[in-house]
């Protein structure tokens, strides 16, 4: 059976644990289903989107730890990128032997049933990238879409649209 993580709002936890996941909507060529991470060992990677989703505001976030069978047909991908379709066992195995796993991503097309999740666990907040995988030390994007809603946005424009920036 392949492990899978799912981060969620610790606000919707008790409401996950008891109902399970619900599929989400897919969007720009990615198909419907609950988006996850194969569990390695490698806690970063298996974590790497927490400070992106955190980015949203909505509070602290938990991972939701679920099995499902190795045969079953998931998607595998990078978020910005045409996904693939293959059994569980099978993107688990991508996922850990990728150059760079950040950026990827497994969707299981169905919902995943409240006797699936393995666990609920609270997780260090810090852990994972912002914006893009391989965003640190690059310069953002001072775009008012880029930034809309972000803290501090309008003097990150200012201070970046400065010729001697």
């Amino acid at each position: 059976m392949a492990t899978f993580v799912h981060l969620a709002p610790r606000s919707r936890a008790g409401l996950i644990r008891r109902n399970g996941l619900a599929r989400t909507a897919g969007s720009r060529g990615r198909p419907r289903g609950v988006f996850a991470v194969p569990v390695t060992r490698n806690f970063y990677v298996s974590h790497q989107w927490l400070r992106e989703l955190a980015r949203r505001g909505q509070g602290p976030i938990v991972g939701i730890y679920f099995r499902v069978h190795d045969t079953e047909p998931v998607w595998i991908g990078h978020y910005n990128r045409g996904h693939r379709p293959m059994s569980a066992a099978e993107a688990v195995a991508r996922f850990s032997s990728a150059e760079d796993p950040q950026g990827w991503e497994v969707i299981v097309p169905r919902r995943v049933d409240a006797r699936e999740i393995q666990r609920v666990r609270a997780l260090p907040q810090v852990v994972g990238w912002r914006y893009h995988p391989g965003a640190k030390g690059t310069r953002p994007c001072p775009c008012s879409y880029c930034t809309r809603g972000d803290f501090g946005a309008r003097r990150l424009r200012e201070r970046l649209s400065q010729p001697d920036a």
